[in-house]
């Protein structure tokens, strides 16, 4: 694809890095394919390459974009499948995250909206706020179809993904390994994760301190910036990644850097670039591991009661595009003695996307009920999900229990049975 940046423009390092990536698209289509919204919408402009299109004309122009360039960028879930299909290589995330800053940068949303996005990260990146609000939610849930009628659809799906209240777990600073030592973790405290499913964390501590693994949670450690990402707020991810580099070498050295969120891995494992010439940033990039990853790579440890339970396995998008990771989950699951059943269409987001299903619940709920009837032909008995974002989704929408793969994990291997079985 052509360009037609000015020399000033791309003396802009992040212009001048959108440029080659734009360079590299060459129009094939075969991203449409495998776009969540182009399946849904049928609109060129709600593919990846047409988005291209927008995001280039939008920076070449400079200042406040289009209403419509503004619509289609927004409804992009940055699931990354279209970074999975691209057979150019275009590093898709790179142009819609530069894309989302400009918007925020240039561009003045409707009062509703603004307060709506300075609302989202002030209360899911507090787990102690995040808890209040959920208590909130419960006791407001009957007026969903209030908010419904008063085409308040971001509230009313804000309800939609209350879940039933959980015990928080406590969870001490430092967990050691059990027998002989081969190493020493961090594990992402997250924002969302340790509010609405606490078991995950407990599970995660115990599987790698199983495998042999003393796990610490780092002190000073805050949001990884995904969020903030996802919101167009560049300087404010920068800085949230520059504080947990920061916590990390204080409290290190660790052998691996783990998070049971895959949208937060997604988002550690480019903290090199987001902190291009830190050296720590770059480390600390290369030694994070989804905690599937990272039991994949230093053994399930021995199964001691096999599961024998039907497991529908959802990648989260996350996972299978922006870090790649595959085939690895399921075969793990398959190694505690789970049968795995594969999702028709698992290549499609189910909508969560981070805030997405909040900010266009809409498309979101369609993602979920086609994610939900493919799971639904499964017949399976549970639905293992490795991101909790993706769980909450999921959850209302399917009659079985909906869990973190390392709680399976956890209890093959010699840990308590999940709750939720």
């Amino acid at each position: 694809m052509q360009t037609a940046f000015t020399p000033a423009q791309l003396a802009d390092p992040e212009t001048a890095a959108s440029n080659a990536q734009i360079r590299k698209c060459v129009h094939c289509g075969f991203c449409t394919a495998t776009c969540p919204t182009y399946v849904l919408l049928g609109d060129e402009r709600d593919s990846p390459r047409g988005r291209i299109e927008l995001i280039k004309a939008m920076l070449e122009a400079g200042g406040a974009p289009a209403a419509s360039t503004v619509t289609h960028v927004d409804r992009c879930l940055s699931c990354l499948a279209c970074k999975t299909t691209c057979p150019s290589g275009v590093d898709y995330a790179q142009l819609i995250d530069h894309g989302r800053a400009h918007i925020e940068a240039h561009y003045r949303r409707p009062l509703g909206e603004r307060l709506l996005r300075w609302a989202i990260p002030q209360v899911m990146t507090r787990p102690g706020r995040l808890r209040f609000a959920l208590a909130l939610g419960r006791l407001a849930r009957p007026l969903e179809p209030v908010f419904g009628a008063l085409k308040l659809s971001p509230l009313a799906a804000l309800l939609r993904l209350v879940p039933e209240p959980v015990a928080a777990s406590a969870s001490s600073a430092s967990t050691p390994a059990e027998g002989a030592s081969r190493g020493r973790v961090a594990l992402l405290q997250g924002c969302v994760e340790p509010a609405m499913a606490p078991s995950i964390r407990a599970a995660a501590i115990r599987l790698i301190a199983r495998a042999g693994y003393e796990v610490v949670l780092v002190e000073g450690e805050g949001c990884c910036g995904a969020l903030s990402e996802h919101l167009g707020r560049a300087d404010e991810a920068r800085d949230l990644a520059a504080a947990n580099v920061a916590a990390w070498t204080r409290a290190g050295p660790f052998d691996a850097i783990v998070t049971t969120a895959a949208g937060c891995g997604t988002t550690l494992k480019a903290y090199g670039q987001r902190l291009a010439g830190d050296g720590a940033a770059a480390e600390a990039a290369g030694r994070t591991r989804d905690i599937l990853e990272f039991i994949g790579e230093v053994g399930l440890p021995p199964v001691t009661r096999p599961g024998k339970l039907s497991v529908a396995y959802h990648a989260p998008c996350s996972l299978q595009h922006g870090q790649g990771i595959k085939a690895g989950p399921a075969e793990l699951l398959a190694q505690a003695g789970f049968e795995v059943r594969p999702i028709a269409e698992g290549h499609l987001c189910c909508g969560s996307a981070g805030v997405y299903n909040i900010l266009q619940p809409e498309l979101a709920g369609r993602l979920r009920a086609r994610k939900a009837a493919n799971i639904a032909r499964t017949q399976a008995q549970v639905v293992a999900a490795g991101n909790v974002g993706c769980i909450a989704q999921i959850a209302p929408a399917v009659i079985m229990p909906v869990m973190h793969p390392v709680e399976l994990l956890d209890w093959a291997t010699g840990g308590p049975k999940p709750a939720d079985l």
